[in-house]
C-alpha cells in the first residue's frame, strides 16, 4: 500500500525520468524540499516495494511497476489540474488544492473527473455556458452582499 508521500515521490522520480533521463537523491531532495536523508530512507522503502531499484551511490531507476506508478500520479495530478482550470481556480489554489486532493480521490470520482474534463474538451460551449452560470452567481452574491 502507497503512502500520500510515497505517491509524491514516485511521481517525481517519473518526471525526473522523463526529464532528465535520471533521478538523484539530491534532485528528488531539492524538488520536495526535504532532506536528503528523508529521501535516502524513502528509496529504500519504494525498492523494498518493488517500485524502485536503487544502488547506493549508482542511482534510482523505476521498476516497471514503478513506472507505471509514477505515470498513473502524473495523469492524475494533470487531470485535476485540467479540472480545476476549467472552473476558473488561480494557479496558485490550484496547485495547493491539487496536493491535497489527489491523494484522497478515489479512481471511481478520478475517472469521472476525467470524463468530465474530457466532455468539456469535446464541448467547449458547455464550458463557457458553465462559467457564465457561475458569474451570474457571483454576481448576485454581489448584489446580496450590497443589499445587506
Amino acid at each position: 500500500m502507497l503512502t500520500p508521500s510515497m505517491e509524491d515521490y514516485l511521481e517525481k522520480i517519473y518526471e525526473l525520468m522523463k526529464e532528465k533521463g535520471y533521478a538523484r537523491v539530491s534532485d528528488i531532495a531539492s524538488s520536495l524540499s526535504v532532506q536528503p536523508s528523508s529521501v535516502t530512507k524513502m528509496i529504500q522503502k519504494l525498492d523494498e516495494q518493488n517500485y524502485v531499484t536503487y544502488e547506493k551511490y549508482r542511482g534510482i531507476i523505476l521498476t516497471q511497476r514503478g513506472e507505471q506508478m509514477g505515470h498513473l500520479m502524473k495523469q492524475r495530478h494533470r487531470m485535476l489540474e485540467m479540472f480545476l482550470r476549467m472552473l476558473d481556480v488561480s494557479e496558485k489554489t490550484i496547485e495547493k488544492d491539487v496536493e491535497g486532493i489527489e491523494h484522497h480521490v478515489s479512481p471511481s470520482t478520478m475517472d469521472s473527473l476525467k470524463s468530465l474534463v474530457l466532455f468539456f474538451e469535446q464541448y467547449p460551449e458547455c464550458l463557457e455556458e458553465y462559467r457564465q452560470f457561475r458569474q451570474q452567481l457571483r454576481d448576485l452574491s454581489a448584489t446580496d452582499g450590497e443589499s445587506r
